[in-house]
């Protein structure tokens, strides 16, 4: 039986060939800086080098809460799932970027290329979702990536979210993609959320906010099925 295909907007395709070959840099310890340019013309600066270290300072109390099998939603070059199986977690990293999940198998993750909103395996049955590294962004529509990973948890399951700091504003929409040398990729949509806009969006999906934290400048959520 074939994999399910993997979807990847055509016009999209450009900002995620982008996205590849920043990946294919940091891998080797270059700087692959990125920029997202949303509607507004503001932006948001990212290093690829950042999600292909081994550790991301912030990173210990997403894996400290995942206790059970997780999936890894846009699992980059794996640095949480391979951490989660080092300490005897099952877990399954999902990434549509090809260069991606080779990365993240490399350093021994279990990682598919699927869209989280394609089949996937293990549909209702996810102790724990992880959408870290500005992941809620995924598809530029905050609102339906939650319901989407309310109905891969199971019944009791918990999704742990990365979030913009307080004050930093929500968007979502169509941003682009701009490299180092200052070149724009092609659309791409994508979205942020502030942690003070979280609980309004949480409850429109049925989801209740079961913590927040903050680590090493980072900020962080835990929500659960209302």
């Amino acid at each position: 039986m074939s994999a399910p295909a993997v979807v990847c907007p055509p016009d999209e395709r450009a900002a995620l060939d982008a996205f590849d070959q920043a990946l294919h840099r940091a891998a080797t310890g270059v700087p692959s800086p990125l920029t997202l340019r949303d509607a507004d013309g503001n932006e948001h600066r990212f290093d690829a080098v950042d999600w292909c270290r081994e550790h991301r300072p912030g990173d210990s109390g997403l894996l400290d809460r995942c206790t059970g099998a997780t999936l890894d939603v846009g699992c980059g070059p794996g640095r949480l799932t391979s951490a989660l199986l080092g300490r005897g977690r099952s877990a399954l990293g999902i990434d549509v970027s090809a260069a991606a999940v080779r990365l993240a198998r490399a350093r021994g993750a279990l990682a598919l290329r699927r869209d989280v909103f394609g089949p996937l395996p293990g549909h209702g049955r996810w102790e724990h979702l992880l959408l870290a590294d500005g992941n809620l962004g995924i598809g530029g529509d905050p609102a339906a990536l939650l319901r989407r990973c309310r109905d891969l948890l199971a019944p009791h399951g918990k999704l742990h979210t990365e979030l913009e700091p307080p004050g930093a504003g929500t968007w979502a929409g169509v941003a682009t993609l701009h490299t180092a040398d200052g070149s724009a990729a092609a659309p791409l949509r994508w979205a942020q959320v502030a942690a003070d806009d979280l609980a309004p969006l949480a409850r429109t999906v049925g989801l209740t906010i079961l913590t927040t934290w903050t680590e090493e400048d980072r900020w962080f959520a835990t929500l659960a099925a209302a």
